[in-house]
């Protein structure tokens, strides 16, 4: 990180503290905003500079080589209260080359972004490929994968975030902390992220591919506070961050999915209300105040997709990730209990009501591309087939590891200065066949509890025993929403949890959840990704009081 980048992020004030690492500033220029609508290089451009990287990687020996030349744009708006804190935007514009020579891989990147830049990048990947070669003890084999020749894939966004004056954008924020501050909040902080990837990718297979991808995430976090007793308590917005353009934030009522009868709990799918959500968030915060205190035991729970998205990404997401499961992989998330001898053994992943795929094709979701960066093509494919697990998550250098003869193009790189390595992909729950609401669910449950939005989080080494809060919960009996509760949290491993899964609702409750920046490897990189699913139910799973007193 450049030391102006350093004193504009030691800018934010405390009262911000709840946001998360902002995705790409950590390796980009501060830059005037307007400098983000400017073009970048044209296609033939692009394509000129490539073939100068592909051809001195020839020249020096590389049995095959791809060249990434990347632009990458960010922008955060943050305020507090009445008060705008920080606006940043920033820009990364380089080339990274990835080669095999002598059967080792090589990499190299530059932002010197000529002909005799990327030439020289290449001749380095390649003697850092053959120097390495020397300790390699299996060469690489990577899958076959087609040329596609010119292509390309763009965001199917209606209204280019950057485009938006920063001012309408800030007003947007402002008015979100006036609705929680007029309904009873004491604190609120508000952001908006904006990010842009303008991706080019070529490779000695024959591609030429194009891509430009957008994704916008606007989020909160509202405090009240009981000032006789000195209690807090917080909720942070139920938004989604989606592979989307500004028109998100122009809510539509189609959009909205509301949660079971008497939660005051607001879902929502393509578009985002965040005044409403800022508007309930202020009401809940007050309500938490004087909540009971959750009795720990066993209860049937009903989880909002909003809050679900988390436990699939941690439980399924990364345990399936097949570096992890080779045992390659352990930063961040661990190795993975799903090993290759547990999956030929048959056991099961959860109940016959567990089905998930993998994806980086669903329209809107953080995941979506038409081509990873390895220039394979997106798809979909199945990971658990009615509880039982069948699949992986796989790049080309690791399908043969695995006795198959393609990758599943979820190969992804945070920037062009870094090397693409294997991602997890958009990873979903389908929904139900038969039609169940989500009314119909808890109509069902004699002693349960709801819970929307996520929380904090525990989940160990192998992905198998973890714990998982929330932001709002309500207690379930006799089939109603009697009230809401405080300090829930429920424990399982995760086949005892997913094998405890009994009902999901049907399509039009399907929706995401998100992350902006899920971190992984060494040196770190963030991706994003979405999970779908629809409220779902799982019965008599642990809950524990997290720790307040009880009553």
């Amino acid at each position: 990180m450049k030391r102006r980048d350093f004193v504009g992020l030691t800018g934010l004030a405390a009262g911000a503290l709840f946001l998360p690492s902002i995705p790409g500033f950590g390796h980009g220029l501060l830059v005037d905003p307007a400098q983000l609508l400017e073009p970048g290089l044209d296609v033939a451009q692009k394509k000129r500079l490539a073939d100068a990287g592909l051809n001195a990687a020839k020249a020096a020996g590389a049995t095959y080589a791809d060249v990434r030349i990347g632009r990458y744009l960010n922008q955060g708006i943050f305020t507090r209260e009445k008060q705008v804190q920080n606006i940043l935007s920033s820009e990364s514009f380089g080339v990274g080359v990835r080669v095999i020579a002598n059967g080792t891989w090589g990499f190299a990147a530059t932002n010197d972004v000529s002909d005799a830049g990327l030439a020289k990048a290449a001749q380095l990947a390649v003697a850092i490929a053959k120097a390495n070669s020397k300790v390699q003890k299996v060469q690489v084999q990577l899958a076959p994968q087609k040329g596609f020749g010119e292509v390309s894939w763009k965001a199917p966004i209606q209204q280019n975030a950057f485009e938006v004056p920063i001012k309408q954008k800030v007003d947007l924020l402002l008015a979100a902390n006036a609705a929680a501050l007029d309904n009873g909040a004491n604190f609120v902080n508000s952001a908006l992220f904006q990010v842009n990837e303008q991706k080019y990718f070529a490779s000695t297979d024959g591609s030429y591919i194009d891509q430009d991808i957008q994704r916008i995430w606007p989020t909160f976090s509202v405090t009240a506070i009981d000032k006789a007793s000195g209690k807090f308590r917080s909720r942070q917005s139920l938004s989604v961050p989606m592979g989307l353009g500004y028109e998100y934030l122009t809510p539509k009522a189609a959009d909205k999915i509301a949660g079971p009868a008497g939660s005051d709990v607001i879902g929502y799918k393509n578009s985002y209300d965040i005044l409403e959500d800022a508007t309930r968030a202020a009401k809940q915060v007050k309500e938490k105040l004087t909540a009971k205190s959750v009795t720990p035991g066993k209860y049937d729970l009903v989880l909002d997709p909003h809050h679900l998205g988390l436990t699939i990404h941690e439980s399924v997401g990364h345990p399936l990730e097949l570096d992890r499961v080779l045992g390659y992989e352990a930063n961040f998330a661990g190795t993975s209990f799903a090993t290759l001898a547990w999956k030929a053994k048959g056991l099961p992943y959860g109940s016959k009501q567990m089905n998930i795929v993998a994806d980086k094709l669903q329209p809107g979701s953080l995941g979506a591309v038409g081509w990873d960066d390895e220039g394979v093509k997106t798809k979909e494919w199945n990971l658990i087939e009615q509880g039982k697990l069948v699949n992986y998550e796989k790049i080309r250098d690791q399908a043969a590891m695995v006795g198959q003869k393609e990758s599943d193009g979820c190969c992804y790189s945070q920037s062009w200065e870094d090397v693409q390595f294997q991602r997890m992909p958009n990873v979903s729950l389908k929904p139900g066949a038969a039609k169940l609401s989500v009314d119909e669910m808890v109509s069902k449950i004699d002693k349960g509890i709801y819970i929307a939005g996520n929380g904090s989080f525990s989940i160990d080494q192998q992905r198998y025993n973890f714990q998982f809060g929330g932001q709002v919960f309500y207690a379930i009996e006799k089939g109603k929403i009697t009230g809401m509760l405080e300090d829930v949290a429920y424990q399982a491993n995760t086949q005892e949890f997913w094998g405890s899964l009994a009902a999901t609702c049907d399509q039009s409750d399907y929706r995401f959840a998100g992350f902006f920046n899920d971190g992984k490897g060494q040196p770190s990189q963030s991706s994003a990704v979405s999970h779908g699913s629809a409220t779902s139910r799982f019965n008599a799973v642990n809950v524990i009081n997290t720790g307040r007193k009880l009553g």
